[in-house]
């Protein structure tokens, strides 16, 4: 690996990093609003999260502002490796010229295959602290606990706890749920990312550089990527906070199509969009902020390395 293709990692890394700090509070209210009546009929469970707004009130008044940010310290972890590997292998894709064709024109479906690769991959290699992150972020007092509360409360203990009943492998439980999710999440998010902002780019309503062009390709990103993504990540929440028994199997689900049949079975269509508010509302931000820093720290880096081969 040449290092620039080492500088495409960590200039996703870092931009994933950057977006993280600012939604990780979202990343709390989702997890407990998708876990919120597990498995249950409407109106036989308590609600202890009404909706976005009421469920950031609940967490802090219950278990302090703080608790918001619970979780921080592997959500960082999985985007600096996750948004690393999947960012960066993309755009290595991009690079090699892969989503064009022969003439030059760009091809959608190609930005939707090169995202949808690099998504998978970096989901399978950064699942371990999305494991840990999803635990930490459930647990909750009591009085407003929602799904199966994991008994561990920093990074280091999780993966402590976990290694010694489940062994390395249990470390990648709920992978298979989260493969998918990053797929079709990554394909939809970087294609029309990738093709917004070749469209913007050829209006010239600013410079090609312009931060502008990001910005506003990257909104319109956000907005598919909710749509498409939202009932994966439920599955791939309820997949990795799930109890286990002595074998490290799932005690609720025993695969991915399990889960998506029992959540449709017992608690309707509509489940499946649970903590679609503060999902829209982590996912927007996130794909602005994550985008927009790795497209100008990208920029950043080439205009440094040309500065540096070319100090004239």
């Amino acid at each position: 690996m040449t290092t620039s293709h080492m500088m495409e990692f960590v200039c996703a890394g870092l931009a994933g990093c950057g977006a993280g700090i600012f939604t990780t509070p979202l990343e709390v209210v989702k997890i407990r609003m998708q876990l919120q009546g597990e498995l249950l009929r409407k109106g036989h469970y308590t609600v202890h999260y009404r909706n976005c707004v009421h469920a950031f009130y609940t967490i802090v008044t219950t278990d302090g502002f703080l608790a918001l940010q619970k979780g921080l310290v592997p959500a960082l972890w999985f985007q600096l490796i996750h948004n690393g590997t999947r960012l960066g292998s993309y755009q290595i894709i991009i690079n090699t010229g892969f989503t064009k064709d022969s003439e030059g024109n760009v091809k959608w479906g190609r930005y939707l295959l090169a995202g949808a690769v690099s998504g998978g991959f970096g989901a399978a290699v950064a699942s371990p602290f999305y494991l840990v992150k999803t635990h930490l972020q459930a647990r909750a007092n009591r009085a407003i606990a929602v799904g199966t509360q994991h008994q561990h409360d920093s990074m280091t203990k999780g993966f402590k706890k976990i290694l010694k009943r489940e062994g390395i492998k249990g470390l990648w439980r709920g992978t298979m749920a989260a493969v998918p999710k990053s797929t079709v999440g990554s394909a939809v998010q970087l294609g029309t990312f990738s093709t917004s902002k070749d469209y913007i780019t050829s209006l010239m309503l600013s410079q090609p550089d312009s931060v502008f062009n990001a910005f506003f390709a990257s909104i319109v990103a956000g907005v598919f990527i909710v749509a498409c993504m939202t009932p994966f990540d439920v599955v791939a929440t309820r997949m990795y906070n799930q109890p286990v028994n002595n074998q490290g199997q799932g005690t609720l689900y025993k695969h991915v199509p399990d889960c998506f049949i029992k959540i449709l079975h017992e608690e309707g269509l509509l489940s499946f969009y649970k903590g679609w508010g503060p999902s829209f509302f982590r996912l927007v931000p996130h794909t602005i902020l994550s985008l927009v820093f790795w497209d100008q720290l990208r920029l950043l880096h080439h205009k440094w390395t040309s500065d540096v081969s070319d100090p004239t």
